[in-house]
């Protein structure tokens, strides 16, 4: 296996997904049968600068660099050879937000990410103008909004696009997105493939007593499927990528995506009837549509897949962030305590100790909103943990209230979809973090969504995975096959991966959950009213 390994990495046939998370940015390298052969990673956090998140230009070529490096070391380490030439390459990222350059490729303002809640006003004048549910981090919202600020950089702005087409544009000298990524900058029509042309016209009339000098469609990337040829690597764009400069030019690079598509690719989910739910930081659900919906949903965003199917997505700002802060306290504890610590261990402790909660968790309730929180109204966030003096506070309770919250918004959402719209799915799969206690984090994301749950071996590799996949679904795709029978028949090979139904009693305990959740969400409200 090691030799085939490096042989494939010595002939130049390995391909590379890079993903850019919130926390991590990860590269996967995959052989000539998808399957991951070598990864690196650097971890990296956004920073509150003037009110809004952001990544510093340096801090993402800093970090993607280093995140290479590290990858070139696993490689020299497990093959003792070295990366020259790649089949492909793949560039993902958190979706949406704002990157404006101007005729120079300078940035005009920081990055602006999903995680900037600031975006209200804009948001909701154009879901109405639109007819359309526009969500607060797409990028639209965030050019509209500029606007209404009156920034100055706007008449400036040359180019705008998403995190994942700034790194591709850089690469590759192209101006271009994957449908994924791009149907978070501006709806898509499911026709053409391409933005819509109605909203176009309505957002440039909207906005021409501005006088500005561009036109929506000029400034936006060019929108291109999974498969379809993005640009090469460029000498310049080896050297960035490869400070150490024995990568060599001239790589194919799929079109960027999003790390929404990245994660349906990952879990086999781009077919319709299909869904998936990534749970990490943040989190969000894909379930990919037969037809529209009979209308728009302030919750309920639609995005498509990279191949171009539409995808009602319900995204969550907040997911695992209080879980782990909590969690860390324990470590804390064990280490007072003189116990040594491994954390894997503690989270399986805490974790299926959570199991034998009661199924409403004894009346507990927690708020994991490290940030604002479209879904349930709220502009920022607190965490908080709720309860009375007769509700059962034990461990177990308590560990399983905060597993209930970290999904509960996800719920609120998917409701919507199956007791509202009567959306029929086949399979749902769950991938990230939240899932890799086994089997915990599934029984709890099943019992809320009322669906069996199957989570892949596989599913743990991730976005960067997910963008190898893309990659090479590029160049090593046969004949006219479609990206799902692709997946289905070069990827996963039947690998439905292992399910979990929930039972009548955890489906009625997380709605009895679900409801004191809903009923205290005043308190959450009041804590964000009180400026701390």
């Amino acid at each position: 296996m090691k030799a085939e390994a490096k042989a494939t990495i010595e002939a130049g046939k390995a391909i590379l997904g890079i993903e850019f998370g919130s926390t991590r940015i990860k590269a996967v390298l995959i052989d000539e049968n998808n399957r991951p052969i070598a990864q690196g990673s650097h971890e990296w956090e956004n920073q509150l600068v003037d009110g809004l998140w952001t990544y510093s230009i340096e801090a993402i070529w800093f970090g993607v660099q280093d995140c290479y490096r590290d990858l070139r070391e696993n490689v020299k380490e497990q093959y003792d050879t070295e990366i020259k030439t790649l089949a492909a390459i793949g560039v993902s990222a958190m979706m949406h937000g704002y990157m404006a350059f101007d005729e120079n490729q300078e940035i005009l303002v920081p990055f602006r990410t999903w995680r900037n809640t600031n975006t209200a006003q804009a948001a909701a004048e154009l879901s109405e103008l639109f007819v359309y549910n526009i969500p607060l981090r797409w990028s639209i919202s965030h050019l509209y909004q500029a606007i209404l600020n009156g920034e100055e950089h706007v008449k400036d702005i040359k180019f705008l696009t998403t995190l994942a087409g700034y790194i591709h544009w850089q690469l590759t000298g192209e101006k271009v997105l994957g449908i994924g990524d791009a149907s978070g900058m501006l709806p898509i029509d499911p026709e053409t493939k391409n933005y819509s042309a109605a909203m176009v016209e309505k957002f440039d009339n909207l906005v021409a007593p501005k006088g500005y000098d561009w036109k929506l469609i000029d400034i936006l990337p060019k929108v291109l499927l999974a498969g379809e040829n993005a640009g090469t690597l460029t000498e310049e764009g080896a050297k960035r990528l490869d400070i150490s400069g024995h990568l060599n030019a001239g790589v194919p690079v799929c079109p960027p995506e999003g790390d929404a598509g990245t994660g349906m690719v990952a879990t086999n989910a781009v077919k319709q009837r299909t869904g998936n739910v990534s749970a990490g930081t943040s989190s969000f659900s894909m379930i990919v549509l037969e037809k529209d919906l009979s209308k728009p949903y302030e919750m309920i965003d639609m995005v498509t897949t990279p191949d171009g199917s539409l995808v009602a997505m319900v995204h969550c700002n907040n997911c695992t962030s209080d879980l782990n802060a909590w969690v860390g306290l324990f470590k804390e504890y064990t280490e007072l305590m003189g116990v040594p610590v491994d954390m894997n261990e503690i989270y399986g402790r805490l974790y299926n100790n959570a199991l034998k909660g009661d199924t409403d968790c004894g009346g507990l309730v927690s708020y994991n909103y490290f940030s604002g929180e479209p879904v349930t109204g709220l502009a920022e966030g607190r965490p908080l943990f709720v309860r009375s003096v007769n509700d059962k506070f034990n461990l177990a309770n308590f560990m399983r209230a905060h597993l209930h919250g970290a999904v509960s918004v996800l719920k609120i959402g998917n409701d919507i979809l199956f007791n509202e719209e009567k959306i029929k799915v086949d399979r749902i799969t769950g991938h990230g973090g939240l899932f890799k206690t086994k089997g915990v984090g599934q029984r709890i994301l099943a019992a809320a969504l009322n669906s069996p749950i199957s989570v892949m071996e596989t599913a743990g590799e991730g976005g960067a995975w997910g963008m190898a996949l893309l990659g090479s679904y590029l160049v090593n795709n046969t004949g006219s096959r479609n990206l799902a029978d692709f997946l289905d028949h070069d990827v996963f090979a039947g690998d439905a991966g292992t399910s979990i139904t929930p039972t009548k009693e955890e489906v009625e305990g997380f709605n009895a959950y679900l409801e004191n959740y809903k009923q205290c969400l005043g308190i959450e409200i009041a804590a964000v009213e009180y400026k701390k």
